[in-house]
């Protein structure tokens, strides 16, 4: 187990590590095992950057993410800018489906709308969140997948699992109701969590996912 002053000088060195995170605007503290990410930085993938990177390290429980968006003068645009560029690149994406809205308010970003599977939702993120402008990004879009038994959800999931990592499998429990799935459980490391819930998503019939893993031995 490390001890809160390791766990912080390890994420301090994984920001530093990261091309993509703006580390020198970003603080860093930890307390039982919890980290808390605070300070500046430009855009807000930088954002969610820095909040991946802290979870990347070996013996973080969980991540608070207080860090603030401040955009450059230079880099500063008009809400209509925004929603036009925003519309263009859900267009071009072919994941996206063309059930998904947009909206902009002082350079936040909401998406809303249907999708049928949770990578489409998740495409709508990544086809906004690098615009110019974009200070954060709601998404909202609702999953209305097709219909399947709740027993083949859960079986579909655990068999998912399995192939990912046999050894884990049996660590995580899955109930599922009515498109809802909930996961509980304990994993060794932030990936194996994400793991999990991502073969959630995958599995048919899903619409919403609950993450209560714990993260630690």
């Amino acid at each position: 187990m490390k001890s809160d002053s390791q766990l912080r000088q390890d994420v301090l060195n994984e920001l530093m590590w990261d091309p993509s995170v703006s580390e020198k605007a970003i603080g860093v503290s930890v307390k039982d095992s919890v980290v808390t990410l605070g300070g500046f930085v430009d855009y807000w993938v930088q954002k969610r950057n820095a909040e991946h990177a802290a979870e990347r390290v070996s013996g973080v429980r969980a991540v608070v993410d207080e860090v603030t968006v401040k955009l450059p003068s230079s880099m500063a645009k008009q809400d209509e800018d925004i929603a036009q560029a925003a519309v263009r690149a859900l267009e071009w994406d072919i994941e996206v489906p063309d059930t998904v809205k947009v909206k902009v308010e002082q350079g936040w970003v909401t998406l809303e709308g249907e999708a049928r599977w949770q990578y489409q939702k998740a495409a709508a993120d990544r086809a906004v969140r690098n615009l110019k402008g974009v200070r954060a990004v709601t998404n909202l879009i609702a999953i209305k997948p097709p219909a399947v038994t709740s027993f083949d959800v859960s079986r579909k999931i655990k068999e998912a699992l399995r192939r990912a990592a046999e050894d884990d499998a049996d660590r995580v429990i899955v109930d599922a109701a009515d498109g809802n799935v909930t996961l509980s459980g304990r994993v060794k490391s932030f990936a194996e969590r994400e793991e999990a819930e991502r073969a959630a998503w995958s599995a048919p019939g899903v619409r919403k996912v609950e993450d209560r893993i714990l993260v630690g031995l």
